[in-house]
């Protein structure tokens, strides 16, 4: 149920995005040739009274086809628009992914009773770094590593992060008393504790404060959460150029909706299953909107790039610049990519098969 689920989820999202570009598209007074949700061949079309919109088989991607005149004669097409124009339209895909993200966040969190803070109220006996030196009670932890803290979310997913790296410790920076301090290489590790049940639990031994989620709190929440998906994304790049995993780690659309499923799945009630969904959804909602806006040719961040570096040349040169050429490099990028995506489709099912990646 859940593999389906994640499978309609995937498909939204695509078409959220699509979405974007066509309601710009058609607001900016541009001709749209075709909408389509999916890939391959059609199984449901409809005209209307210019623009083809058609389902097509394949769930994973879809377009906006715009009418394009290289010469700029027809004034509708997209590429006789003036370039502020064309830029609104190609980020109004992102855009749209990211409202959407913001939306499904906001539902998600709607009865929010409370959120966990920064702020220190209690250290576990024992703590070993506890005092003017180290970490005391109504301290707020700053920053780690000289990554800004907003929640207790920040706080574990930072520490997880310099555990996996295999850090002994972390740079702190705290607030006490108005005044920010620096720890440098401040050792936090898990240790073993014993929760009210009597049960071992390993955490750092630090209680943070609670945040009463009022309506306020819930969405200044709910659009921290959102921005915040920006930077896992960006650390997540971070971490993949520093070699910490490579490209054989990389999930295609097949992995994530796998992945969308098996949180689904692993969730101990369907509402909460449904719950996991939705809240991955969002991520990758944010992840489009942001892969897509990256400077890289044939994605419409891509194409945003080749916009000002074309008024660049032209405004020194006081020539037009043959868009023939911009079409070759957004050409042999889109084979890349396409290449991209069929070693990912490939090493997902060798991972599903259990045949290859990290199983």
């Amino acid at each position: 149920m859940f593999i389906a689920i994640a499978i309609i989820a995937f498909g939204i999202l695509i078409a959220v995005h699509e979405l974007g570009h066509f309601t710009a598209a058609k607001l900016l007074g541009v001709r749209v040739n075709e909408f389509a949700i999916g890939m391959g061949p059609k199984i449901l079309k409809k005209q209307g009274k210019e623009t083809l919109y058609t389902l097509r088989l394949l769930p994973f991607g879809g377009f906006c086809a715009m009418e394009e005149d290289e010469e700029a004669v027809d004034d509708r097409s997209f590429t006789a628009q003036k370039r502020w124009r064309r830029v609104i339209i190609l980020l109004a895909g992102g855009v749209a992914n990211f409202i959407a993200a913001f939306i499904i966040i906001v539902i998600l969190f709607a009865g929010a009773q409370g959120f966990g803070g920064t702020t220190i109220t209690a250290l576990d006996d024992g703590f070993p770094n506890a005092g003017e030196h180290g970490l005391m009670v109504g301290d707020t932890i700053v920053s780690i590593n000289g990554e800004r803290l907003f929640y207790i979310d920040d706080f574990q997913m930072f520490m997880n992060l310099a555990e996996n790296r295999g850090d002994r410790a972390v740079d702190l920076v705290i607030l006490r008393d108005g005044e920010r301090i620096a720890l440098d290489r401040f050792p936090l590790e898990r240790r073993e504790f014993i929760n009210e049940a009597g049960e071992p639990v390993m955490r750092f031994g630090i209680t943070f404060n609670s945040i009463e989620g009022t309506a306020w709190q819930r969405l200044r929440y709910s659009g921290y959460t959102a921005i915040n998906y920006v930077r896992i994304i960006r650390v997540s790049i971070s971490e993949m150029i520093g070699g910490a995993f490579g490209v054989r780690d990389m999930h295609g659309a097949v992995g994530i909706i796998g992945e969308m499923g098996n949180i689904g799945q692993a969730a101990p009630t369907v509402r909460a299953g449904v719950g996991n969904v939705a809240y991955m959804t969002a991520f990758i909602g944010v992840n489009l909107a942001v892969m897509n806006l990256l400077p890289i040719p044939a994605l419409d961040g891509g194409r945003i790039l080749f916009l000002f570096i074309s008024w660049l040349i032209e405004k020194i040169t006081r020539r037009k610049l043959d868009p023939k050429y911009e079409g070759y490099i957004h050409a042999a990028a889109m084979v890349l990519l396409m290449g991209l995506m069929v070693f990912t489709l490939v090493n997902d099912v060798l991972r599903i098969a259990g045949v290859g990646g990290n199983g």
